[in-house]
């Protein structure tokens, strides 16, 4: 049976103290903003001027990016869903006016995509993090099905070697029991444990289910804040 949304735990208060109810709140007005599509940018070229903090969400295909963002925000079709894997194949910007950006970067790990493509992608998305002084923090989006994969390790440590923060988000907590929910937050905490620029909190999100996502607001909150 799947994870009841009410009983999802709360994977980080171990590790560091949780998002009190300031930058709860703050969270919550951030988004009650009315937020809108920017532009989207297929290359390292046509990047926006560094203004804002951005907020970067990266994972694997159909890991849940866009509905993720799209639960934050509020709204249900900011982000463009697909079940198509690969269907993003640029960095989409959105914004509130001035002030902090939203990024949702193309997935990676989809094993059928044409290799010229897969290698675009990946000089885009690799480039963006190693070259945007802005970006505050990258949230890695994880399968909670799958737990951390090969490439979910390999993305992880270029946020190390770039020393760019990155906190992970698991997804789809809905859709699996709590032991094996359990079960994979253990392995992605094991993965996290000691790579230098991880947040050491965890933070368990169903987008369908909108369980998790306070919290990840507060997180952001907290993290343009520069804690």
């Amino acid at each position: 049976m799947p994870a009841d949304d009410r009983s999802l735990p709360d994977a980080g208060a171990a590790a560091d103290e949780a998002p009190g109810a300031e930058a709860l709140e703050a969270g919550r007005l951030l988004f009650t903003k009315p937020w809108v599509f920017r532009l989207g940018a297929p290359s390292l070229g046509l990047l926006p001027a560094m203004e804002g903090p951005e907020i970067a969400f990266a994972g694997r295909s159909n890991v849940g990016k866009s509905s993720l963002i799209n639960a934050l925000v509020g709204q249900k079709a900011l982000a463009r869903t697909s079940n198509t894997p690969g269907r993003t194949q640029e960095l989409n910007y959105f914004n509130a006016g001035e002030g902090p950006v939203l990024v949702d970067m193309p997935g990676y790990g989809y094993a059928q995509a044409p290799k010229d493509k897969v290698d675009a992608w990946t000089r885009l998305v690799f480039g963006y993090l190693r070259g945007r002084q802005n970006l505050k923090r990258v949230y890695l989006l994880i399968d909670s099905r799958h737990g951390p994969k090969a490439n979910d390790l390999e993305v992880m440590g270029l946020l190390d070697k770039a020393a760019v923060s990155y906190q992970v988000v698991m997804t789809k907590a809905d859709k699996i029991g709590p032991k094996a929910l359990e079960a994979a937050i253990a392995a992605t905490r094991e993965a996290i444990a000691k790579r230098p620029a991880a947040f050491p909190r965890i933070v368990v999100t169903s987008s369908e289910k909108g369980s998790g996502v306070d919290l990840l607001r507060g997180e952001i909150a907290l993290a343009l804040s520069g804690r």
